[in-house]
């Protein structure tokens, strides 16, 4: 039985290693998914082609946005993308820096920061930091698609403590 046995720092990177699949290389997949999600990221921050954003989702995909209803397969995450193009000065981009894969390599999940960009009231570009958890699977074809894409707000920062009393 070949399991999952540990995880191995490879650089930034979190690699799974004693995957079942046969032929499977953690290190090449890695840098395969890494940079298919950086071209995604491009291809998102240019905001322009509704097809191509969409076209990195599975079509049975799901979107879990922070406070909003979840967008479930293709029609609903086209329709989540379009209305968020629309909303005046946004930009996107996100940069993903963890893999892990399944044990059987077929499924990974990628750990990130996103930076959104909307107009403010006062005309002013308003910028919100953001973290991501992106599922991704790779389709019978051999690309790999995001097949569950969650993200919020990063925690706040820490309060400083209250001054010491003197006496």
């Amino acid at each position: 039985m070949n399991r999952l046995r540990l995880l191995r720092p490879f650089g930034g990177l979190l690699l799974a290693s004693g995957c079942a699949t046969p032929g499977f290389d953690a290190a090449r997949e890695s840098t395969a998914l890494l940079a298919r999600d950086a071209e995604w990221a491009g291809v998102a921050s240019e905001g322009k082609d509704i097809d191509r954003i969409v076209s990195y989702w599975t079509d049975d995909a799901v979107i879990v946005p922070q406070g909003q209803p979840t967008a479930e397969g293709k029609p609903a995450i086209r329709s989540f993308v379009a209305a968020s193009l629309q909303v005046p000065g946004f930009k996107i981009h996100w940069v993903s820096d963890q893999v892990t894969f399944s044990p059987d390599g077929k499924l990974a999940y990628l750990r990130g920061t996103n930076e959104t960009t909307v107009t403010g009231p006062n005309g002013t570009p308003i910028k919100m930091p953001g973290r991501a958890v992106t599922i991704w699977r790779k389709d019978a074809d051999g690309v790999w698609r995001c097949v569950v894409d969650i993200f919020n707000d990063p925690p706040a920062p820490a309060l400083a403590p209250p001054p010491a009393a003197t006496k």
